[in-house]
């Protein structure tokens, strides 16, 4: 299914004005600063006329008799051919929103619910991106609001899409706590938010006629994200809408033994039938709370890979897990981006990352690849540990920062403490030493 193709180009035109606002910033200061140079300069110049007036045309006498030289040939510049051959995008991925009573609370302001606050300092991070997914692990189906329905109000995601949000992961285990009535509200309401759900489906009739993804072009690079989730919280669909959620397993309600090849390489086939430049998987699997990768989620990378997927981005551990980018194939495995906002009161689910994967479109060779990636490492601050009292999605080298600097509005210097620790393990998330061969 296409994104709104409207609402995306104006989000895109605003972050390009963004863009091009701090490049007029620097181009003024870039000018002032030159200006600065030529008086500099000019007055030296001035200095230098007056000190050796009456030795110019001795000067330029002697300039007249010298032989003239052969000019040295310049460089050949790369030509604006060769420069445009090349198209980078960024796509940019977080991991699980769990909506839960504490994540509520963090939006209760008078008359209602406002998220500004609870996101506002990772905004820039998610916005700076051509496209931006996150994992929404809960329904948006009215009140009571909390753990107990997994249920939201709509004012999250609006706080979501003006973050820079543009994707929302619903094919996961909160996918229809609420029945599937639970399910179309939610769907409808990341729609009216201006975001896109992937993986789910209010009725059968939308699954055939979206086929199981969504794609979009971006700067000329055709996009295609497909979503599936290992189970659905131990529930299991009602009969006649299977096709409603994307499923890894065939036995997806209670063992998570036997992968629907059948049915994954049906949806991957569909995508690949587009002719996408870039195949993007988000997989709701692994063990809550447990680092093991199992062999069943290697059996699903070897056959996603096989059909044209070029990046798996991993969520429900709750944890950061480690990341596979092959260089030389041009492909990314994220295992578990970890808790974007959530309870935060589990060992390692307290901080998480923002993933940026770098994709490169050679229109010379029609070769489309990941060519590197990079993170953002973040961290969820309670209400104990922030000077205001509420909770919020804070980056950590900022907050840390902040802190040093002995700002007003600084976090706790245990927070602190555990932000400089959360830093340290990400890395070793990230990149685990290999284990040495016996």
């Amino acid at each position: 299914m296409p994104l709104h193709d409207d609402e995306m180009n104006r989000r895109r035109e605003k972050r390009e004005a963004q863009r091009k606002k701090q490049q007029a910033e620097a181009k003024r200061l870039k000018i002032t600063l030159i200006l600065a140079a030529v008086v500099l300069a000019l007055c030296t110049a001035g200095i230098v006329f007056l000190t050796n007036r009456f030795g110019d045309s001795v000067e330029t006498a002697a300039m007249e008799t010298r032989p003239t030289e052969k000019p040295t040939e310049a460089t050949q510049p790369t030509t604006r051919a060769e420069k445009s051959t090349k198209t980078t995008i960024h796509i940019k991925a977080a991991g699980d929103l769990n909506v839960t009573d504490s994540v509520i609370n963090a939006g209760v302001a008078v008359g209602g619910y406002d998220y500004s606050r609870a996101f506002l300092d990772v905004s820039g991070v998610l916005s700076d991106a051509d496209l931006t997914v996150l994992n929404l692990e809960g329904n948006i189906c009215g009140e009571p609001y909390g753990s107990a329905t997994t249920s939201a109000p709509r004012e999250l995601l609006v706080g979501l899409r003006n973050a820079g949000v543009d994707l929302i992961q619903m094919a996961n285990s909160c996918t229809i706590n609420n029945g599937l009535i639970g399910l179309t509200s939610t769907l409808q309401s990341i729609r009216a938010a201006g975001m896109e759900p992937v993986g789910a489906f209010a009725t059968d009739a939308e699954f055939q006629q979206s086929k199981g993804y969504t794609i979009t072009e971006v700067q000329g690079i055709k996009v295609a994200f497909v979503a599936f989730t290992k189970g659905l919280g131990g529930r299991g669909m009602p009969a006649g809408n299977e096709n409603l959620v994307n499923l890894l397993y065939e036995d997806y309600a209670d063992l998570y033994d036997k992968v629907d090849r059948e049915g994954i390489t049906q949806i991957l086939k569909n995508v690949q039938a587009e002719k996408p430049d870039v195949t993007i998987a988000l997989l709701h699997w692994g063990s809550e709370y447990n680092d093991e990768i199992s062999d069943t989620q290697k059996s699903i990378v070897s056959l996603m890979k096989k059909q044209g997927v070029d990046v798996i981005l991993g969520t429900h551990p709750h944890t950061v897990q480690s990341i596979i980018f092959d260089e030389a194939a041009g492909t990314l495995e994220a295992y578990s981006l970890g808790d974007f906002f959530g309870d935060a009161s589990r060992g390692g689910t307290n901080y998480s990352i923002i993933l940026d994967v770098e994709i490169t479109k050679d229109s010379s060779t029609g070769v489309t690849k990941v060519t590197g990636y990079s993170y953002t490492p973040i961290y969820t601050v309670t209400e104990g540990e922030s000077a205001d009292g509420y909770r919020r999605v804070m980056r950590i080298d900022k907050a840390v920062e902040a802190w040093d600097d002995n700002y007003l509005d600084r976090v706790t210097k245990q927070a602190k403490e555990a932000m400089v620790y959360a830093q340290q393990r990400i890395t070793e998330r990230i990149q685990p030493p290999k284990e040495e061969k016996k």
